[in-house]
């Protein structure tokens, strides 16, 4: 019997299916964590001490869509190789997948339980795992690693107000 050969990419259905599931995962996480925002704004973060360069709260929304859109359209990229590198897109999704969970977290720590300090804490390890999620991707696909690059960046402005909201409302 002649060894099995490695399966070809995905058919075109699969991939569409594939590619809205992930970017709609990732939207749906946005969405969560909006719903929790949403419900403290008023309440406990318009009562915060600002340090300076925070953005009107409109603009968090449509930044995150995009970003958001980015990182789903990023794994599908490297999602599409997991047949010819199954070991290496395997490990680099579930970096994916890891980073994805610690960006929901996020906005349950600072808005929801009220604790910048614990968030700052909790948005070093997503920064970790976003440059390692990078570094791994652009193993497999350098446009994957790229889509990922504004979202690294906007998570190094976010560690910043972070920071900010945290040591000035040290109290």
């Amino acid at each position: 019997m002649p060894p099995p050969t490695p399966a070809g990419p995905p058919g075109r259905t699969a991939s569409t299916l594939m590619l809205l599931g992930l970017v709609g995962l990732c939207l749906l996480t946005g969405a969560a964590g909006g719903a929790i925002i949403s419900g403290n704004l008023a309440s406990w973060y318009h009562t915060l001490t600002r340090p300076s360069g925070v953005p009107p709260d409109w603009v968090f929304g449509p930044v995150w869509t995009v970003l958001y859109v980015a990182m789903g359209s990023s794994a599908w990229l490297v999602w599409r190789h997991a047949n010819r590198e199954r070991g290496r897109a395997y490990d680099a999704l579930m970096l994916w997948g890891w980073q994805l969970a610690v960006n929901a977290l996020w906005p349950a720590v600072f808005f929801g339980l009220h604790a910048p300090g614990a968030a700052l804490l909790v948005i070093f390890v997503l920064l970790a795992l976003i440059v390692l999620t990078i570094r791994s991707f652009a193993r497999i696909d350098r446009l994957a690693a790229a889509l990922l690059a504004p979202y690294l960046a906007w998570t190094v402005y976010a560690t910043y107000l972070n920071a900010g909201f945290w040591w000035l409302s040290r109290g």
